[in-house]
């Protein structure tokens, strides 16, 4: 089932994803003088847990338009994107060479990147904004955050929370309309599609997405073997009693673990 989701988001991110950046954020040469400008703007959420990044090695998996990985290369960070996108890709190139940064940019689902093991070790592995619904089940995901961790290596993920898909559009009701347990695959919007006028939306190709509650998020990172250090999570500026994305760190630790289910998942 991950094969066919991969196909179809695939399909979907490269159908007019270069126009909406062009739409959202400029050219790349004026995205280039933004990111000049603001680069540390754009890494607010996570530099308190990076620290300096330079000559630090960063890998930003589904790294999309790139703008998140060429402010770190800004500042001084050695970056690789892996993102399934061939127009992300060019858009993010593109960026990075009028910024006068380097950026290694890997076209590539990222449960099947080419010869991973060559990429070697990162300092930092960052997941960021609209990523793990992308995939139907995430220990896979989460052994290639490990695998590509140097020993006390940093996995930096923010994502939007799962509370507040589950509220979804509810401004001025009082119940929820979603469900917070829904683990169906379903089919909805490219990410990029409101950022295009309506009349060039007709012909954009649907995404296939699945749900994850927060149990389903923190434990198979346990499982692979990385130390839980903070789960932040951010409130809503629309209504700051409930959250809307959070920001998780995990560490790489050199332990082996003992099994969760000793006897079996059925005992």
């Amino acid at each position: 089932m991950q094969d066919k989701l991969a196909l179809a988001n695939k399909a979907a991110w490269e159908t007019k994803a270069y126009r909406a950046w062009v739409q959202q954020y400029g050219t790349p040469d004026e995205l280039a003088i933004e990111l000049k400008r603001e680069h540390r703007h754009h890494l607010r959420y996570w530099l308190k847990y990076i620290g300096d990044p330079k000559g630090k090695r960063v890998i930003n998996l589904l790294g999309s338009h790139g703008r998140k990985a060429i402010s770190l290369a800004l500042l001084g960070a050695e970056v690789t994107v892996v993102d399934i996108s061939v127009e992300n890709r060019l858009y993010a190139t593109q960026t990075a060479a009028a910024a006068g940064v380097e950026l290694h940019y890997i076209c590539s689902d990222v449960l099947s990147i080419p010869d991973e093991e060559s990429l070697g070790k990162y300092d930092i592995v960052l997941m960021e904004f609209g990523i793990l619904h992308y995939f139907t089940e995430l220990n896979s995901l989460f052994s290639v955050v490990r695998r590509r961790l140097r020993d006390n290596g940093r996995f930096i993920l923010t994502d939007f929370h799962p509370f507040a898909r589950a509220w979804l559009n509810t401004n001025n009701l009082k119940q929820p309309t979603g469900n917070y347990f829904d683990d169906e695959i379903r089919e909805g919007e490219v990410a990029f599609a409101k950022l295009l006028p309506e009349e060039e939306r007709s012909d954009l190709g649907k995404v296939l997405v699945r749900s994850w509650t927060v149990g389903d998020i923190l434990t198979p990172i346990g499982a692979a073997g990385l130390f839980i250090r903070a789960f932040e999570e951010i409130p809503s500026p629309a209504d700051r009693r409930f959250p809307e994305f959070y920001t998780l760190i995990a560490d790489k630790v050199g332990i082996e673990l003992s099994p969760l289910y000793p006897n079996g998942p059925s005992e």
